[in-house]
């Protein structure tokens, strides 16, 4: 790095530079810690004015924690895989002495006094933090903006959204402002914002990564269906971000371990791929789902068993129905009752007829326990199905998102329309793709396609089976092989 800060290919190549590259590169002592650290913050500084993505800086921390990473490896020890690696982190994660707010304006002084659990393991693995990321109020939505920290852009097109919850991260880790990321995911969190921009994101099996303290203020339980896993520039990150994090929990800690089977194939030829293009009911963009047939082609001629009939015992509207009523009756611990009260009462004025998605939602927040655990036999009579389907197949590769990266719109959730080809469709239609593999606590991993016709990033996600956390990640970078991977989006080198 010259002293003037101009940019040049070297740290242009930094800026872009997988995690675990950066790693190696600390090790071997070609960059030091607080170098690298230095230029991400100056990026930060540079160019998180247009996208307002890191939103709580903890620079000063950062920088010394790059010192002593750097004396550390100077005296021969090294902390772990990570050792050195900036990054930063979604903003409902606890880092202590930090805000966690979860983008409510009345939580701007709660200071964690704890590091989350993952936190704790990136840190022992060697990285630090130089900031966390932004998220919509409540991380409930597929934006991110909120009125304590703001409208987070895509880096792609700063009129679009970079999705959400996890849209700060999405959008970092595209810039080139980070080395690495972390996130959650319930309703798509990761994998829609790392389809709109562009970049890695794996949603673990259910279960397999602790996620204490990632939780609203004053809630200490998990909820059901919701995950906390990595974000990043390569498929490579993710794994090695996860074997830094998976394993039991503080409740499980001094009973069991965690140990995921390897990956079914090191090779794309023999590779059984059920390719999952489009469902009658559930809007999908031509574009999108002919990018899935195309993927299904390309590997097809690396040698793959590849076909798009295949598909798991499974009624696709009822799993979808499932997973709206599980998703929906989640993260209600501590609500207040004249919210659960306002909300019976708009469920008990809808029509009994009526089956949208947003009315099954209403009604799900409201649940009875019976009705709950009619909902929860049937989630585990399609783990049952998906685990024979996988007996059979190794993976399915499908869709996301109905739609690339869309304009802002910070309407009311009922009054949002997306635009779906020629199709105007509700905000509340387009939770199918990612409910598929949530519903049944499979692992999926989301990975970049490249671009669409306008220019905007694609991406597909593979799920596969209960614990082939593995296997999806290793498909992931066997196709970048094929395929390309991240691409930086323009205007975020110099």
């Amino acid at each position: 790095m010259t002293e003037d800060r101009r940019p040049t290919d070297r740290s242009i190549e930094l800026a872009f530079s997988s995690a675990t590259d950066l790693a190696q590169l600390i090790q071997r002592k070609q960059v030091s810690s607080f170098e690298l650290t230095r230029y991400y913050i100056e990026r930060i500084e540079q160019f998180d004015k247009a996208l307002n993505a890191v939103v709580v800086r903890n620079f000063e921390r950062a920088l010394e924690a790059a010192k002593l990473s750097d004396a550390s490896l100077a005296r021969g020890h090294r902390s772990g895989p990570l050792h050195g690696v900036p990054m930063t982190i979604k903003e409902a994660f606890d880092v202590s002495g930090l805000p966690t707010t979860w983008g409510v304006p009345e939580q701007r002084d709660n200071l964690a006094q704890n590091d989350a659990a993952v936190v704790e393991h990136l840190k022992a693995a060697g990285a630090h933090f130089m900031g966390k990321t932004n998220v919509p109020l409540r991380l409930a939505d597929w934006q991110s903006y909120n009125d304590l920290y703001g409208t987070t852009n895509n880096p792609w097109d700063t009129r679009r959204s970079p999705g959400g919850s996890s849209g700060g991260s999405a959008a970092a880790l595209a810039a080139g402002l980070t080395g690495l990321e972390f996130a959650s995911d319930i309703g798509g969190s990761i994998r829609n914002p790392s389809h709109l921009c562009g970049v890695y994101g794996h949603k673990p099996t259910y279960g397999i990564v602790p996620t204490l303290g990632h939780n609203p203020l004053g809630v200490v339980s998990a909820p059901d269906l919701n995950v906390v896993g990595p974000m990043a520039r390569s498929a490579e990150d993710l794994q090695l971000a996860l074997d830094v994090v998976a394993g039991p929990d503080r409740f499980r800690s001094s009973g069991w371990r965690l140990v995921l089977p390897p990956p079914r194939a090191s090779t794309l030829r023999g590779l059984r791929v059920a390719i999952w293009p489009k469902e009658d009911f559930a809007p999908t963009s031509a574009e999108i789902s002919d990018r899935v047939r195309e993927v299904g082609e390309v590997l097809a001629r690396a040698g793959a068993i590849v076909s798009d009939l295949a598909r798991p015992e499974i009624s696709p509207r009822q799993s979808h129905n499932t997973y709206l009523n599980l998703l929906a009756s989640s993260g209600l611990a501590n609500l207040p009752d004249e919210y659960y009260s306002a909300i019976a009462g708009m469920a008990a004025e809808l029509d009994a007829r009526d089956e949208s998605p947003l009315a099954v939602l209403t009604r799900a927040r409201v649940l009875d326990h019976r009705s709950w655990s009619d909902h929860d036999e049937a989630r585990t009579n399609y783990r049952l199905r998906w685990r024979a389907f996988f007996n059979d197949w190794d993976v399915v590769i499908c869709p996301i998102s109905a739609t690339t990266a869309y304009e802002h719109d910070h309407r009311p959730r009922p009054e949002r329309v997306l635009a779906v080809d020629a199709i105007q469709t509700s905000h509340y239609e387009h939770y199918f793709w990612v409910g598929l593999a949530t519903v049944a606590y499979l692992p999926s991993t989301a990975f970049p396609s490249g671009l669409s016709r306008d220019g905007l990033p694609i991406g597909l996600q593979i799920i596969g089976p209960e614990y082939g956390d593995r296997t999806t990640i290793e498909v992931a970078r066997l196709i970048a092989q094929e395929l390309g991977g991240f691409q930086a989006p323009p205007g975020f080198g110099v």
